[in-house]
């Protein structure tokens, strides 16, 4: 292709790639509705564990279990992840696939080091502090929540790698763009649950 050709390529590439076509268009809307079905299972799930929560069966409590600092650290991760995934919408719509590419490397770091950091603190929960699965109704909905979360965010880094695998064969076109866009609607998402995780289990748990 010459220079030509490839500045007439990328003028004529559209703004929101992921709106360009009726099936993306389609396909943006159906992940709206997927997440509204999201938002009401972990409502019930955050229902569950408000309602379980001081119910110890003598085994430790939030206040005397939880560590903030390391929490805390895990959120900050998560919430830059969400922040690089911005950026990589925003080389996609300036048609700049690499940087795309590059972009999504990173937030799959991001999410990888989260994990890592919530499998380290399930670790020492369950070796030190002798809570687990089945210690407590508190310690079952802690697990399924915050567990449930990551099972999410495990399966947002598969999908996102894949994506990647994608782009590098396939190209961006307005064929991946939707797809690209879907899974960063998906990482917001799942970073939004656990703003409220950290939230409701991690400050109320020290504080109430």
């Amino acid at each position: 292709m010459t220079t030509a050709h490839a500045e007439a390529s990328k003028d004529t590439f559209p703004h929101e790639p992921e709106k360009a076509t009726l099936e993306g268009r389609n396909k943006v809307l159906a992940f709206w509705l997927f997440l509204g079905g999201e938002a009401v299972l972990f409502g019930t799930l955050f229902a569950t564990f408000l309602a379980l929560r001081n119910q110890t069966n003598e085994g430790p409590s939030a206040n005397e279990l939880f560590h903030l600092p390391l929490v805390a650290a895990a959120t900050f991760i998560l919430l830059v992840s969400s922040l690089t995934s911005v950026f990589a919408i925003q080389a996609m719509h300036r048609n700049r696939p690499a940087l795309l590419r590059n972009w999504l490397l990173v937030t799959v770091g991001l999410g990888l080091g989260f994990l890592v950091l919530e499998i380290y603190e399930f670790t020492q929960y369950v070796r030190h502090e002798e809570f687990g699965m089945t210690t407590s109704a508190f310690s079952s909905a802690f697990y399924t929540l915050v567990g449930f979360h990551g099972a999410h965010v495990a399966f947002g880094i598969a999908w996102i790698s894949i994506l990647i695998g994608q782009l590098a064969r396939k190209g961006l076109t307005v064929v991946t763009a939707p797809k690209v866009y879907v899974s960063a609607m998906y990482w917001h998402f799942i970073d939004v649950v656990w703003v409220f995780i950290f939230t409701v289990v991690y400050l109320l748990g020290k504080v109430g």
